[in-house]
């Protein structure tokens, strides 16, 4: 692979402005440039088949078939630092202690609106508050157990914190194949070079769930709740349970008994349901509490839960903290609940509910990546150094109309890694999903699942907008010294 053309338009993950590895990249790109094109050729298409093999699949929509594909997968690795990862995990872990604390403050006694940190009328607008939740105290007092929280470089190499995930974040299962890929591909590096494992996920995750059941001393009986073969996320579901060793449930699978218990139908008879790892949106987990025509979910989930009787992971209402606004409120809940500074800086946000930050946005919609407030998967998003004049408009239009439901940040020059093309390198934007597991501890993923815009230039990278994903090495460099 020859390296002496390859130009990036911003900070690299691998190569610095001089062209030379990163100190943390120099095994891989030393070995990569041992290997013809044609050898790096095979080894790609060795790693296509193995994930076709494996069966990792992602529906992309945008596309307008919505049938599932193969996750594009590039063999050249995402490098990273282990004592620049340390300072990111502590980062993670900061906010997710200050952010389940806001989710319950919310659910309970409302503090940080009554001192006025967090505004009133962001809460009265927000469309993921679930008055159904006020006054339940969840198991260890968390409510966001599992996170994915998106990390992005810019240009001069600070690595920001983009958004939290806290509803129903997906793409761990592709971190973990992404593994095994890149193993079966670069056998020779992992048996040189000391980089991090990533797969104890299942077992923490399994014990994560398990710490929930109400019936402690017990093996709990675990189920992951998904909404069927035709959500875009199955593929994840199944090799999730599976992982765990976990019932795969849907709703009609599970009932609510008299005694408020819930219950799994089997062949042997009902067997009652410790704990369940819920991969459904709130208003459709249970129509006697929220969406009354849902026949995803189990009625009367909520009456058990609220009585103690089923753990729900994560628990419903935790949406109200995955809200682009809210979000721009994080370093300020850190120092209300924590006392602390934040550790990793979030990326600069404009609140288009506030006159100002509003009056600014529509003045500099062209410079700008316009988000609504409660999409995910990159749906609904204006970039606008590459929108149309009449797309512009639209924005303009939307924002006027609905102040609350936009925020907007600048356009960062996101870093790159390369990827392998019929030219050789060439490089594209990433980001960065860490998951973060809350508990008595909290356990942060050993790097993540880096994604990638496959298409040069482009800065989406999001796998439901055609995305595509790479293998994370966090890299130990005192122990290859």
């Amino acid at each position: 692979m020859d390296w002496a053309k390859y130009r990036t338009p911003s900070y690299d993950e691998l190569i610095d402005a001089d062209g030379r590895p990163r100190a943390a990249a120099r095994a891989l790109v030393e070995y990569l440039s041992g290997l013809s094109g044609r050898e790096l050729a095979e080894r790609q298409a060795a790693a296509d088949v193995a994930a076709r093999l494996m069966g990792i699949t992602f529906t992309v929509y945008s596309d307008g078939r919505n049938v599932d594909r193969t996750l594009p997968f590039d063999l050249i690795p995402r490098i990273l630092d282990r004592r620049e990862w340390q300072r990111t995990e502590a980062g993670l872990i900061q906010r997710m202690q200050a952010l389940n604390l806001f989710i319950g403050d919310l659910y309970g006694e409302q503090r940080i609106v009554r001192d006025k940190v967090f505004p009133a009328e962001l809460l009265e607008q927000s469309v993921n508050f679930r008055p159904q939740c006020v006054g339940i105290r969840p198991p260890l007092d968390v409510w966001a157990h599992v996170c994915g929280s998106d990390l992005v470089r810019d240009g001069d190499g600070t690595l920001y914190a983009l958004e939290d995930n806290l509803r129903i974040p997906s793409g761990v299962s592709y971190m973990l194949e992404n593994r095994m890929v890149a193993k079966r591909v670069f056998p020779e590096l992992f048996g040189t070079s000391a980089i991090l494992p990533v797969d104890d996920y299942p077992a923490q995750l399994y014990d994560t769930l398990a710490a929930l059941s109400p019936r402690p001393g017990d093996i709990p009986t675990i189920a992951l709740l998904t909404p069927g073969v035709f959500n875009s996320a199955y593929f994840e579901h199944a090799y999730l349970a599976q992982a765990m060793g976990i019932e795969l449930v849907e709703g009609d699978d599970l009932f609510v008994a008299d005694d408020d218990c819930c219950y799994m139908r089997t062949v042997y008879g009902a067997q009652r349901v410790d704990v369940i790892y819920r991969r459904i949106d709130d208003l459709f987990i249970d129509p006697e509490a929220f969406q009354s025509d849902s026949v995803l979910g189990v009625p009367g989930l909520i009456r058990s839960w609220r009585a103690g009787k089923v753990a729900l992971a994560n628990a419903p209402g935790a949406g109200v903290a995955d809200d682009k606004v809210v979000f721009a409120y994080v370093p300020k809940m850190i120092r209300y609940y924590l006392d602390q500074e934040p550790i990793l800086p979030n990326v600069p946000s404009y609140l288009c509910h506030d006159e100002a930050d509003r009056r600014y946005v529509l003045e500099h919609l062209d410079r700008l990546v316009v988000k609504p407030a409660n999409e995910s998967g990159g749906y609904g998003m204006l970039i606008g150094p590459r929108a149309s004049r009449a797309e512009l408009d639209t924005f303009r239009e939307l924002i006027q109309a609905d102040p609350r439901n936009y925020m907007a940040q600048p356009t960062l020059a996101l870093s790159t890694a390369p990827i392998v093309t019929a030219d050789g390198p060439s490089p594209r934007h990433i980001d960065l999903r860490p998951f973060i597991l809350s508990r008595q501890d909290t356990y942060v993923t050993t790097g993540g699942l880096t994604r990638v815009a496959m298409t040069e230039g482009s800065l989406v990278v999001n796998s439901s907008q055609g995305g595509g994903a790479k293998d994370t090495w966090v890299v130990d460099l005192e122990d290859t010294d």
